[in-house]
This record gives structure tokens, sequence and C-alpha cells, in this order.
């Protein structure tokens, strides 16, 4: 592993705003479905101070496939932070007609699509099925489920009727995660029997989350490195996986669960050709980070793909655009850890060129040296290869020679200074 000692340097700390309950708690009450955050962004309290914060996150995307009728999705998401109760997020972010939902069930993870103990039924203002509003998202009340932290969950939903193309998140087709499908109404059920048929995408669900004392979230933004491409699937071996690890094995007195709002081909300026047009970084702030649940801090890792991409943005475009990024998060209270952009030299096509070479490096030089930030992690410090540091250490190169291995999404997470998080 390389030496990270000089991979971070603290920046002037922004005293993080009050935070202000939106809607309280109280005990034995259901949260509404919808309007569970502040108009500001922060975590809601109750009266017993228990923040509710993601455990776990994924970026909604346009749909790339056809939707679903009569037949139940068992999505699997693994979580970084633990908590008594939980309650999901359901996105109809892209969504060209309401959805509607009726019946939606959480368990632990068994063997296969099976689940182990309980599996609890989820209401929505106290109802057992909901309508996913187009372009609209939904929180679940809470439930009484003990979630572990580093626990693999299944979250089933039963869709009657024809979705339409369905809001998901799957990285160049690929979430590296397997979930289940079954034909008709199987939520309820605890075995995996009925779930015959297997996707690598998660669909409508976009947040977990859990009430826990001392809690709080990081979320990570980026593209599709911090959402995992070339890292082996059913592993969790993205890098904000191996975050949360190292997180959760550390006595802390703020605990923190960490969210991935990466998405594939996703660029910082403007909206991406690839991967079903996602909107740049900038234009996903508010949905991707300010409305999410606790969150603390944000590690921004951006700009390849504007560099590599169709727009070949110069150094001053990405230059301001992240600093747009960190001014805005800063200004809600929220700490920004910025990322130098990794190596991608010996790729084929524009991402490997001395062109892309050259701008890559002075942007980072920025970052390095700039008070933007709150912190900085420089991921190329921990993936470049000494001998040649415009490409990617062969030990951290997936063999695409932009995206990192296993190791190297574990070293990217070792280059992350936990106490400026």
């Amino acid at each position: 592993m390389p030496d990270m000692a000089s991979g971070w340097r603290p920046r002037r700390r922004l005293w993080a705003m009050a935070v202000v309950a939106a809607l309280v708690m109280v005990a034995g009450l259901a949260v509404p479905a919808m309007g569970s955050r502040a108009d500001d962004g922060k975590p809601e309290l109750d009266h017993g101070m228990r923040a509710w914060s993601q455990t776990w996150q994924a970026a909604p995307q346009k749909p790339q496939q056809a939707g679903f009728a009569d037949q139940t999705l068992r999505m699997i998401v693994h979580t970084s932070i633990g908590g008594e109760r939980v309650r999901i997020r359901l996105s109809n972010t892209f969504g060209a007609a309401p959805v509607l939902l009726d019946g939606a069930f959480v368990g632990l993870l068994g063997s296969g699509a099976s689940i182990s103990g309980r599996n609890v039924r989820l209401t929505f203002g106290g109802s057992p099925g909901v309508t996913l509003p187009e372009g609209g998202d939904v929180v679940s009340d809470p439930a009484d489920l003990t979630v572990p932290a580093l626990a693999d969950l299944a979250v089933s939903l039963y869709l009657p009727r024809d979705t339409g193309p369905p809001t998901g998140h799957a990285d160049f087709g690929n979430a590296h995660q397997t979930s289940y499908i079954a034909s008709g109404d199987h939520a309820a059920a605890a075995a995996g029997t009925a779930f015959t048929g297997q996707t690598r995408a998660w669909f409508f669900l976009s947040g977990v989350s859990v009430p826990s004392r001392r809690a709080a979230a990081v979320v990570t933004l980026g593209d599709s490195i911090t959402d995992g491409t070339g890292s082996s699937t059913d592993t969790n071996s993205r890098y904000p996986d191996a975050l949360a690890r190292r997180l959760a094995a550390r006595p802390q007195p703020l605990r923190l669960g960490v969210g991935n709002a990466g998405i594939g081909g996703n660029e910082l300026l403007r909206t991406s050709a690839c991967c079903g047009a996602s909107p740049s970084v900038l234009a996903r702030l508010d949905r991707d980070v300010l409305a999410q649940d606790g969150v603390r801090s944000v590690i921004l890792l951006a700009g390849i793909n504007d560099i590599g991409g169709d727009h070949h943005a110069d150094a001053a475009s990405l230059i301001a655009g992240v600093q747009q990024v960190a001014t805005q998060l800063r200004a809600h209270g929220i700490r920004v850890l910025g990322g130098t952009i990794t190596p991608s030299y010996g790729r084929p096509g524009p991402y490997g060129t001395q062109q892309t070479e050259d701008v890559r490096q002075q942007v980072n030089a920025w970052v390095r040296t700039a008070d933007a930030f709150d912190a900085v992690v420089d991921f190329d410090q921990a993936l470049r290869d000494p001998e040649d540091p415009r490409r990617l250490r062969a030990g951290y190169d997936s063999g695409d020679h932009l995206h990192p291995s296993d190791a190297g999404y574990q070293a990217m997470a070792e280059a992350v200074p936990l106490d400026q998080l």
C-alpha cells in the first residue's frame, strides 16, 4: 500500500450550521411518506436526538430497459451503519407516469433470495401501498427491524401494474450486485424459491436510512470510479464499501454511514451522452446530496469524463465547476473533501492521451493547493504507478487503464482521512 501520509491536507474547518428539525418523530407515530426532511437538507431529529442517517444509497438514473407488471423485485443492498429501525426511499425521478406499489417488505438476507428471520412490512403514511408520483420520491414510515452494520438487506417491492420504463441504478448495466425478480406477488415471502429471475440493477430503490444516536452520513459523489466499475460482483468492493468498513472498524464518537452517489459516465459540468444521459454533478446536487438523510460530508471525485469524453473540458472550466460544487455544499454546512482525478493514460481513445493527462495534472495541482475544501483526498497519489505516474499502478488497474481493481478501490478508501469526515 502506498504511503498516504501526504495524501491529504486539512483545511480551515467550516462550523456546521445548526440542525433544524423539520418534522419531529414522536415515538410510536409514523413518519409521513413525503416531506421527511427540512427544506435546507439537514437531518430531522426526534425527541431522543436520533438523527436519520442513510446507511445505503444509489443515485437514480434514467430508464435503460422496459418496466415491470405483476412482478416482485427483491433488491439486495449492503448497509454501512446499523440502527434499531429502518426506512427506505423510493424514486420515480425519471418516470413518465405514476407507479403503483402494492406491497413492500424488508428483511435481512439469507442465502440466495431468501430472508433470514423476519420479513417486515413497510408502510407509507400508514398504508401498505403507495403511488410513486411522476418525477418524485416517496419515503416509507419507519419499520421495526434491527439492522446491523455491514449487513445485506433484502427490500421486496410488488408492482401490480405496468410501471413503464423504471427509474433505477445500473453502472453500465451492472450495479455489481445480484438482485432478484419473481412473477406475481411474493414480497411477503421469506423463501426465495419464486425469485427465478436475476438482475444486476436496483429499480426504484434509492436509499435506506436508520435512526441512530450520534450518527451522520458521508456521500461519495462522482462517476463510474465512485460507482465501482471494474469491481467484483456481490463482494461490495467499491471504494465507498471499503470506506464503510474502515469507519466501522474504528471506534469514534460519531458513527458515519456511507452513501454512494456515483453514476457511470457522469460528468461534472454537463449532461453525459453516456449511460442514460445522466444529469451533471452540478445539476444533481440537490437530489443526490442535499435531499439525503443526515449528510455531514461529501467526497467529490469528478472530471475525468469531462476531459476524456465528448466535451473535452479545459482545466479552467473544471476548476470553476469543482469550486462551485464545494461552495454550494459548504453553504449548507456540509464538509467537502476534494479528490484528485485518477490516471487514465494508456486507455484507448481520448482518455489515454497526453492532452487529457495535461489537463488532469493542472486540475490536480489546483485541488491539492486550493482553499475550496475542508480536506483533500489524493486518489491520484494512491493509485498511480510510481514508475509512470500517468498510469494506474498495474495491481490497481482493472484492465481497462481507467477503472481500479478491487485492490485499487481498497487503496482509494485507505487514502481517505477519516478524521476529516
